[in-house]
């Protein structure tokens, strides 16, 4: 398949991405086309959804071969499920598929068109293989059973990020980080509370640990530019 574009994110790393579309709105990002498909006329007409299928490549999935079953890390990370069962990155095709809000299409400028999105949980610099519109009518299925997630989707955490530490990170990233956190991004498997864990967004490297139920911010660095567009 041909890459058609690429996502540009606040995440440098994987590691805090959530593990859905749609779950932190306040996540945001651009589809930037690559110059074979830098024609206005190819998203004539996208602007009437609100809503955008994102098909992407696992970029950072490496493997030698795949597995029958994995262990979804919501699941603590012990239990084995099949891969056709879950969104685990290590498939047969390394191919995401992802549901992002459509907020504006920029068609003038060096790059354009571009799609500025959100709610998205793609890592910076990820490979965009297909754009498809959202369809309400027939995406939308409100009588789908949920399966293991109707538990899982549940678990979020409490966010104590001190004032003292809070007034130094972007103000327009503030309610994204929080919100990030919130999702509990540690490996559901490590219930070490005295383990810091760092996520790297919007420029900084946000330090943390988790007891219980309560996550506490104990301290924040800067990141490098290379960290930053890694």
């Amino acid at each position: 398949m041909k890459i058609i574009g690429h996502i540009e994110t606040d995440f440098p790393e994987k590691f805090g991405i959530p593990r859905q579309s749609g779950l932190v709105r306040e996540l945001t990002g651009r589809v930037v086309f690559d110059s074979e498909y830098r024609n206005p006329e190819a998203v004539r007409g996208l602007e009437q959804f609100s809503h955008i299928w994102l098909l992407w490549k696992f970029s950072e999935s490496k493997k030698d071969h795949w597995s029958a079953t994995v262990k979804p890390p919501k699941l603590g990370g012990k239990k084995r499920l099949g891969v056709f069962a879950t969104r685990s990155p290590y498939r047969p095709n390394d191919i995401g598929l992802s549901c992002v809000r459509l907020d504006k299409i920029e068609i003038s400028g060096k790059n354009g068109p571009v799609l500025l999105v959100s709610g998205i949980d793609l890592m910076d610099g990820t490979p965009i293989y297909d754009i498809k519109p959202y369809i309400p009518f027939s995406d939308c299925r409100p009588d789908a059973w949920e399966g293991y997630t109707r538990v899982t989707k549940e678990h979020t955490l409490q966010v104590d990020f001190p004032r003292e530490l809070l007034k130094n990170y972007p103000e327009n990233k503030r309610s994204a980080i929080m919100a990030v956190l919130s999702q509990d991004p540690r490996p559901a498997y490590v219930q070490d509370p005295e383990r810091i864990y760092g996520v790297s967004f919007a420029g900084y490297d946000v330090k943390f640990k988790v007891d219980k139920d309560l996550l506490t911010v104990c301290d924040m660095v800067k990141l490098t530019q290379d960290k930053k567009h890694k």
